[in-house]
Formats: C-alpha cells, structure tokens, sequence
C-alpha cells in the first residue's frame, strides 16, 4: 500500500466556464497582455516579435470588419471593455455626436511601437530569441 501519488502540478483549465470567468474577471494587469496586437511584418522582422500589448501612441491599422483598412493613432486602450480606440475610426451619431469604434486588440496589426525604456527592454528581452536563422525550415542533407 506504499503508492506514491503524484501531484498534479498544472494548475491550468480547459473548462469553458472556468476560462470565462478567468477572463471576464481578469485584472488590468492581465488585461494588458490579453489586448496584444500582431505586429506587422517589417516590425516583426526588425525585432523577432510576434506580438505586443497594445499601447495609448501605437500607430495601428485595422485588418477586420467594417473599418478594415482604417491606419491611425490609439488613442485610448479601454481596458475594462477589452476595446482599443483609433484616431480616424468614429461613428456619427443621429444628433450629431462622434462615438469612437471599439475594437479588438486582436483584429488590428502595429504598424509603428511607441518606445519608451520598458518597451525596449521587453523587445530586446523577448526578440532575437532564436539564433537560427532558418529556424523551422527543415533541410534534407
């Protein structure tokens, strides 16, 4: 009766409920990394960066949906709608008022970073990671 039990050491979960609730209550802190953007493909070159949260300065171009194509400036990144703000991407409304479109982070793609010391320390930090440059490649020799 000498059975050593392992304990399960991932504390992670794949039920639907769990991750909704997770999400819904998630804390700013969280929500930055959530409302990560793509970055487009001269960045991505330039840094070896996949993705980075977005930013209040970052220059942006929407890639989904109705505004697809619509470049500008964010101007705010609600965090607690889970919604980014662009510049030139505003609905008239009936009585004359301007509403800012919301928009995924996810459906918009970084066309220009902000830097400050901390995003270039997270850049240089996270980039370049791999030395290989044909990395994923396979080569038959």
């Amino acid at each position: 009766l000498s059975q050593t039990h392992t304990m399960k050491l991932s504390n992670k979960t794949s039920s639907r409920r769990k991750n909704r609730k997770a999400h819904f209550t998630a804390p700013s802190s969280l929500r930055r990394k959530i409302m990560s953007a793509p970055l487009s493909k001269e960045l991505r070159e330039k840094y070896g960066v996949r993705s980075m949260p977005v930013r209040k300065d970052d220059e942006v171009k929407v890639v989904r949906g109705s505004q697809k194509g619509t470049a500008g400036k964010v101007t705010a990144c609600y965090r607690k709608k889970y919604v980014v703000h662009v510049e030139r991407a505003v609905r008239n409304k009936g009585q004359g008022g301007v509403v800012p479109y919301g928009f995924n982070a996810s459906k918009l793609e970084i066309t220009k970073l902000k830097l400050d010391k901390d995003r270039k320390a997270i850049l240089s930090r996270r980039g370049k990671k791999t030395s290989d440059a044909d990395k994923g490649k396979y080569t038959e020799e």
